[in-house]
């Protein structure tokens, strides 16, 4: 099914799909972009946005309408009874009468509407910033969601491995036990890691079932078999300085123009409130006709046109009262303006020192591991040897295992990483998307 064509805000910001994201098959996804595909036409927040920014967009012509022509038409007919007196012989009747007219009204001056037509133009450029913050949240939240299962499942096969490895160990100690080289602490203590290994096996598989539901809920299909990341090299933020990204969030934001578009529909509800004192001139022209009223056969036709003015004098405070709740509403928005600045410098910030981090944590992450397993073979040869304890040995096996288990975050948080700080920057695009997809390998082979 088509999913909705996509707007693109004011500020030019929205996020841009491939063709071939305008449609979603009930098949599962198999790599990232079609995951955001099935997201972008089953999301409900995404259609949500869309339909408020619906909604606003007909508040323009409501806007418009109160300087535009009104025409009306009246028309009624009625049976009348009447008794008339005092003209002679007393007059007993009834008869019918009928009557219609055609109004035409049309605004000369009206401040208020003009400065409601401004209104409805922010209000359609903030639900614009809405839709597509809501695009590049969904790109986010695919994302995380997307490399979460992969990650999910990469460390359910480390606790398979680790399982498998401990096991090894404690098969090891409980043969040494039997022919008379091992002691029964040895093998108690391997039995517990054990069994501390095979919970965290069932741990780490409902943790993949966790991931994958997360998923799901995004993309409203079953999670099937998913791309793992293939070989690529860790890349950190370019620019590789704080300041021109936080330049570029202050710019492209959308909850930033979001913010500014509000404050000036709060800004023009200030002038709109103080133009209710402003006097309202319209011109008015009538054509009527009236049959048997008031009296009967009594024929009266009518045309003509006037110049109306109204102005109100005092009502009682409430102007005023309404100007000044205004003005500390609108000082309200820019004081929320200014505090979101402040925020979008933050995240900006955090994205960026995150991004930078994940790469040398991946480049040490993956230096751990190869030491690690070094350590590990050295290890268990010293306990066949007799120079190593079977303590030292589940120790290296431990150490070596939390090393996978750390490299597998710190793999898959620099992709992630690399999105966050475009969402923070407000610059996520469907072409992000594609440099990351283009990451994932068919053969899971990292």
């Amino acid at each position: 099914m088509p999913a909705p064509s996509l707007r693109r805000s004011c500020h030019g910001f929205c996020l841009l799909l491939p063709l071939t994201a305008l449609f979603a098959g009930p098949a599962a996804a198999d790599n990232l972009l079609e995951a955001y595909q099935q997201a972008f036409a089953t999301d409900p927040a995404l259609a949500q946005a869309r339909a408020q920014l619906q909604a606003e967009l007909q508040g323009k012509p409501l806007a418009r309408s109160a300087l535009l022509p009104h025409l009306g038409v009246a028309a009624s007919v009625g049976e009348n009874a009447a008794r008339i007196t005092g003209f002679g012989t007393p007059i007993a009747t009834s008869y019918l009468s009928n009557s219609y007219s055609v109004s035409l009204t049309q605004a000369v001056f009206n401040g208020q509407a003009f400065t409601a037509l401004k209104q409805a133009d922010s209000r359609i450029q903030a639900s614009e910033a809405v839709v597509a913050y809501t695009e590049q949240q969904l790109a986010l939240q695919v994302s995380t969601a997307y490399f979460n299962v992969l990650q999910a499942q990469a460390q359910a096969q480390v606790a398979e491995k680790q399982e498998k490895l401990l096991d090894s160990i404690y098969r090891q100690t409980d043969a040494n036990l039997k022919v008379g080289t091992g002691d029964i602490v040895a093998v108690r203590e391997a039995q517990a890691r054990l069994d501390a290994a095979k919970a965290d096996v069932i741990k780490a598989r409902n943790a993949v079932a966790v991931a994958q539901l997360s998923l799901q809920r995004l993309t409203h299909h079953p999670v099937g078999i998913l791309e793992d990341l293939g070989h690529f090299e860790a890349m950190g933020p370019r620019p590789d300085q704080t300041q021109p990204w936080v330049n570029m969030a202050l710019k492209s934001q959308p909850l930033l123009h979001q913010a500014e578009a509000q404050l000036h529909t709060a800004q023009e509800q200030v002038e709109y409130n103080r133009r209710e004192r402003w006097p309202k001139i319209n011109l008015q022209g009538i054509a009527s006709h009236t049959l048997g009223s008031p009296f009967p056969g009594v024929d009266f036709n009518q045309i003509g046109a006037s110049l109306n003015l109204s102005m109100p004098i005092y009502e009682g405070g409430s102007i005023s009262a309404s100007v000044q709740q205004s003005q500390a509403q609108a000082q309200a928005s820019v004081d929320h303006l200014a505090n979101l600045r402040d925020e979008v410098t933050l995240n900006t910030q955090t994205a960026f020192l995150n991004l930078q981090d994940s790469v040398a944590q991946l480049r040490a992450a993956k230096e751990t591991v190869a030491s690690a397993k070094v350590s590990l073979e050295g290890t268990r040869k010293g306990y066949e040897v007799g120079t190593r304890s079977i303590i030292d040995l589940l120790n290296t096996a431990t150490d070596y295992i939390r090393a996978e288990q750390d490299y597998n975050v710190a793999l898959y948080r620099q992709v992630v990483a690399r999105v966050q700080l475009k969402a923070a920057a407000g610059v996520l695009t469907a072409a992000d998307l594609e440099s990351i997809n283009a990451l994932l390998n068919k053969d899971g082979q990292p």
